[in-house]
């Protein structure tokens, strides 16, 4: 690359992180805001006298982790010099398949799908977890 474009690129480089750190900024807001709104509907569904359902306050629970999750991603992103560490994102993705299980779980078959997909995703995460591949 030419000497002459360099300044371009690194302007176009930091202008890009700007607007992806300020978008993720906004979205740890979003998160933070619909975090509380799930803490205040759990507690309505736990100090309410009515019967609720069991997979719907387990769900519930489940779709609070998940916000949690994306929340502390956000942070370990700003934490960890502007990259996203891989585990994260697995973490996210078992997450996501137990309330997927918990919700959808007439068939057997997905079960027994979503079961193995969870196992993918255990292996991954000891193989990103070894030695050689751990980086932070």
């Amino acid at each position: 690359m030419p000497p002459v474009y360099r300044p371009l690129v690194n302007f176009i480089a930091i202008t890009l992180q700007t607007v992806l750190n300020l978008g993720l900024l906004c979205l740890g807001i979003i998160l933070v805001i619909f975090l509380g709104k799930k803490t205040l509907h759990l507690a309505h569904v736990l100090f309410t006298p009515e019967p609720a359902s069991k997979y719907k306050l387990v769900e519930g629970l489940v779709v609070y982790f998940l916000y949690f999750e994306f929340i502390a991603l956000i942070v370990k992103y700003f934490e960890s010099g502007f990259h996203f560490p891989l585990r994260y994102f697995v973490y996210i993705g078992i997450t996501a398949i137990v309330r997927l299980i918990i919700i959808d779980h007439e068939s057997p078959m997905a079960v027994l799908i979503y079961s193995a997909a969870i196992l993918l995703l255990v292996i991954t995460l000891w193989l990103c977890n070894s030695r050689r591949l751990k980086r932070e």
